[in-house]
């Protein structure tokens, strides 16, 4: 099965269980080298997609929670080799999709080739591309899509129509629909209140599986957007529940028991 086939079908399986995808992401190397590994066992097995994050010294998509957690990754000795060793080694517990959030740099200063042939090899299902324009990633689309490994964009509330269709037919695995302006970071739930009429207005555009994020922090905001989106992503929430030594699958188990979509009445 390809990258693109197993996010898509996690995507498929949950909506068939009455259910938004929970994706969970958690910063690579953390909170320690040696602490991460067990962390992200404890996601999969709650989560439908992990989504971990490639440290990186100047993450501008990113709120303080995970830039915090990047520079004590790299401070702690993440490399990309590392990574991909620990990526290698949950791929052959579980049959979870797993995802890789980077930035453009890693992948422009391996070459794209080299990249995607290193992922592939240690199990990653796709990549999700946090500052990279769609219109300005042809030749990664390719390079992707000839070895099945999922590419996901981004559409902001500032997006126009025109770029959301851009992002929505280079997304190979899913949509990532950022739930408001700015970096990501735990919100109020007032602060996604015009999540729903972004929604409504990338459904017209796109076809392809529709995740949120940004802001979701809690089972309550969970659920208000599980009802609307075709999966949710938690990111900060996750990390800082990492800091402070919680439970991660307790935690990742709350929001998707909150993920249940409840039939209009």
């Amino acid at each position: 099965m390809s990258g693109v086939d197993r996010v898509r079908a996690a995507f498929t399986a949950a909506a068939r269980q009455g259910r938004a995808a929970l994706l969970g992401y958690l910063t690579g190397g953390y909170p320690s080298p040696e602490q991460f590994g067990s962390c992200a066992e404890q996601l999969l097995r709650q989560v439908d997609l992990l989504e971990v994050g490639l440290p990186y010294s100047d993450p501008l998509g990113d709120g303080p929670v995970i830039q915090a957690s990047s520079q004590q990754a790299l401070e702690r000795g993440a490399t990309l080799e590392l990574l991909l060793g620990e990526v290698a080694a949950l791929r052959a517990q579980f049959s979870v999709p797993i995802a890789l959030m980077t930035y453009y740099n890693p992948i422009w200063s391996r070459g794209e080739e080299q990249f995607v042939q290193l992922c592939l090899a240690a199990g990653v299902d796709g990549l999700v591309l946090p500052d990279l324009p769609a219109d300005e990633a042809s030749s990664l689309i390719q390079v992707a899509g000839a070895r099945g490994l999922a590419l996901t964009f981004l559409a902001a509330p500032t997006s126009t129509s025109a770029r959301i269709e851009l992002a929505a037919r280079a997304s190979s695995g899913f949509l990532y629909l950022v739930s408001v302006t700015g970096v990501t970071g735990m919100r109020s739930r007032e602060a996604l209140s015009e999540v729903p009429g972004m929604i409504e207005r990338v459904r017209r555009c796109s076809s392809v599986p529709l995740a949120v994020g940004f802001g979701i922090s809690d089972p309550e905001a969970a659920a208000q957007l599980s009802q609307l989106a075709d999966g949710i992503v938690v990111g900060s929430a996750i990390v800082e529940a990492a800091r402070r030594g919680e439970d991660l699958g307790n935690f990742a188990a709350a929001l998707r028991a909150a993920t249940t979509r409840y039939p209009s009445v």
